[in-house]
């Protein structure tokens, strides 16, 4: 028996699932839930239920059984489907019905009240945005009887199982028809998204987005912040794509901020606030820089930014805090470090004295990761704390973080492949073929407490940084990063 997170109740307890599988991966999917008035009889209907299946022998399961027994242990007023901001307003009605979304049962049975008509809800409504699930409320305790000989699919399954059928390539092909066609902010957040369509083929037609950053028309710098410096990484891109002399020069630009007047190096590149953030957003331009030059001043302010940066957000014990206002573990405070890192190292000259230290906060980091990696394949959007919602963009950005290290030989394969290709699945699970995505985080500054980072909104809709960092990971997985 499986036993997974489900999220945070009100109060910061953490509902869990257990799940029992059937006798094949294509076994129909029946969920259990129990405690939604709080932690009562029908919870104790449901784990007795567990127990029972658990007993049986895998080959004559005939489903995969899932159970929530305590599914409102705080005794909170439930609504489905749910209102409110995701996970701030609501806390257990949005990780009850997301997490059945994604999970896509054939059939939930409900025992004890339903005073909030979840079975309802389920029946009639597109459960997280991804299909209808067949639900009803079942009395008494003997909940396995309850169980129809046949089980038939569910809208939701169905769609996950169409999903999970993409390969690399389709997914990407389908996100590029809508993330990266502008590029009206000279940001990262579509920056991202034009590499990948870059890599896709599409690189004339990202000339023609970038046309007014080269001919006099706009200037990426005239409001310079960490989000306008990584938007640069396009112009390395488009630079080492092309060979036109006019991208290197609008990325000399951007990285040239990290040298005073004479030319020495600042102590660390413009625009960090003490946040984590900057590990990607300065670093991997001024290492492509360096590679595309030659010059080795570029690959020396990166090393001096990586250093400065690590005394203000990395933790002792190799994850990194968002900012120094608190030790918390952001998701994608985690996720712009390993991504960052990353795309620095492969830029960066094995001999440059620098490259070993980087090399080796890399792994470190890709080491405390792995340990945290959900069994769904996800990373939360507090990296090491339990319950915590699992969030995409971070999955996204550190999956490819992974494959990158396994590439070039900083990663074991046999270590990591497994951790990427279960992150790959959580993405594809959670990404549309109309570029829908779910539990996408909002855009987030540096946050006073741990609560903060816990109760940030996730998204469920189109999303142009969650569809950005899902085409580069689906591109790298396709084998299409250069």
């Amino acid at each position: 028996m499986d036993v997974r997170e489900v999220g945070l109740s009100a109060k910061g307890g953490t509902i869990r699932a257990s799940v029992v599988r059937g006798s094949s991966e294509s076994s129909p999917i029946v969920a259990l839930l129990g405690g939604l008035a709080g932690d009562d009889a029908s919870s104790r209907a449901v784990s007795q239920a567990l127990d029972a299946f658990d007993k049986q022998p895998q080959a004559r399961r005939r489903y995969t059984l899932i159970g929530i027994a305590a599914a409102n242990p705080d005794r909170s007023q439930l609504v489905f489907p749910p209102i409110g901001v995701a996970y701030r307003d609501n806390s257990e009605s949005h990780a009850l019905w997301r997490w059945l979304g994604i999970h896509s049962p054939d059939l939930v049975l409900i025992a004890g009240a339903d005073d909030a008509s979840l079975a309802r809800a389920l029946s009639e409504h597109q459960v997280a945005g991804i299909g209808r699930i067949p639900a009803r409320v079942v009395t008494g305790t003997a909940l396995l009887e309850a169980i129809p000989p046949t089980i038939a699919e569910s809208e939701a399954h169905h769609e996950i199982n169409g999903r999970l059928r993409r390969t690399p390539r389709q997914v990407a092909e389908q996100l590029a028809r809508i993330y990266g066609q502008d590029f009206d902010q000279f940001t990262y957040i579509p920056g991202m998204a034009l590499i990948g369509r870059m890599r896709l083929g599409q690189t004339a037609d990202v000339e023609r987005l970038a046309a007014p950053y080269i001919n006099g028309t706009r200037n990426p710098l005239d409001r310079p912040n960490s989000l306008v410096l990584a938007g640069h990484l396009v112009m390395a891109e488009l630079s080492e794509r092309t060979g036109n002399p006019a991208y290197l020069a609008a990325l000399r630009k951007a990285a040239d901020l990290g040298f005073t007047e004479s030319g020495a190096l600042n102590e660390s590149m413009p625009f960090h606030d003490d946040m984590s953030d900057s590990l990607f957003m300065a670093t991997a331009i001024l290492a492509r820089a360096g590679k595309l030059t030659g010059d080795k001043r570029y690959f020396d302010m990166a090393a001096q930014h990586i250093a400065f940066m690590q005394k203000l957000v990395f933790r002792p014990d190799g994850l990194y805090r968002h900012s120094p206002l608190t030790d918390a573990a952001w998701g994608r405070g985690n996720a712009f470090p390993a991504l960052g890192l990353a795309l620095t190292l492969q830029a960066f000259p094995q001999d440059h004295p620098g490259f070993a230290g980087i090399l080796r906060t890399f792994q470190q980091h890709m080491t405390m990761l792995a340990r945290f990696q959900d069994a769904d394949g996800l990373w939360r959007e507090v990296i090491d704390h339990p319950g915590a919602y699992a969030e995409l963009s971070a999955t996204a950005m550190i999956g490819t973080s992974m494959l990158t290290g396994i590439r070039y030989g900083w990663l074991d394969a046999k270590a990591y492949q497994p951790r990427v290709d279960a992150a790959w699945r959580a993405v594809l699970t959670r990404t549309g073929s109309d570029g829908i995505l779910l539990d996408v985080c909002e855009s987030t500054n540096k946050q006073r407490t741990l609560d903060d980072y816990l109760r940030r909104a996730a998204l469920i809709g189109r999303d142009p940084r969650g569809g950005a960092m899902a085409l580069l990971f689906a591109t790298d997985m396709a084998g299409l990063a250069k």
